[in-house]
């Protein structure tokens, strides 16, 4: 078990170290709150921990099928989109100053980044289901383990982002967070515009 835990943690800290929307989204909204990435975590744990067990009972296959993986990337590129206009149109402001237009916090955002990266949803479909598979075949306790540190991967690096970003911002004012704002917005920007032109090439093939 400690042979395979040890694996599932450095394949896990590999795709949560690379970057993607849930990076540009925790560095801007730890510019406002220093446990956003905290709460992002516990957002993405809520579509993350049930999507474990559906992915093991064999349900996760559904992610494979093309209509799905287009409708999952099309609804997340114009999610993305959205929310790095809102990030640019923030950045502009003179104080730097930016509440989530629509009310949305990190926690809502962490669910919606989530559910809408198409993705994540395959590497669970794919690499995560050969991981939960071994999980169970070790026992339920084996498996436990494995959610717990696979979720601990995404809560450690998500605070550690918005820790840094906060503290960045403290020290030297609104005009960094002005530039942390303005360079996630593009970045989640560039990250809608590759969901949609994936979705629209596989629906062009």
């Amino acid at each position: 078990m400690t042979a395979f835990l040890l694996k599932a943690t450095a394949i896990s800290l590999s795709g949560v170290l690379a970057p993607g929307p849930m990076t540009a989204a925790t560095l801007a909204a730890g510019t406002r709150s220093r446990h956003a990435g905290a709460m992002i975590a516990l957002g993405h744990a809520v579509i993350e921990f049930p999507l474990m067990l559906v992915i093991l009972v064999g349900v996760g296959q559904i992610f494979q099928l093309e209509p799905v993986k287009l409708g999952i990337g099309m609804a997340g590129g114009l999610f993305l989109l959205v929310m790095g206009g809102q990030l640019l149109g923030a950045s502009r402001q003179a104080d730097g100053r930016v509440e989530a237009s629509d009310g949305r916090g990190p926690l809502a955002t962490g669910v919606v980044l989530t559910a809408a990266n198409p993705y994540f949803l395959i590497w669970w479909a794919t690499v995560g289901l050969a991981l939960a598979t071994e999980a169970a075949q070790l026992g339920i306790a084996a498996f436990a383990l494995f959610a717990l540190i696979h979720w601990l991967c995404d809560l450690v690096w998500l605070e550690a982002l918005s820790q840094a970003s906060h503290k960045g911002t403290e020290r030297m004012g609104g005009r960094l967070q002005q530039v942390v704002l303005a360079v996630c917005g593009i970045m989640l920007l560039g990250f809608g515009g590759k969901f949609l032109y994936d979705a629209g090439s596989a629906l062009v093939d």
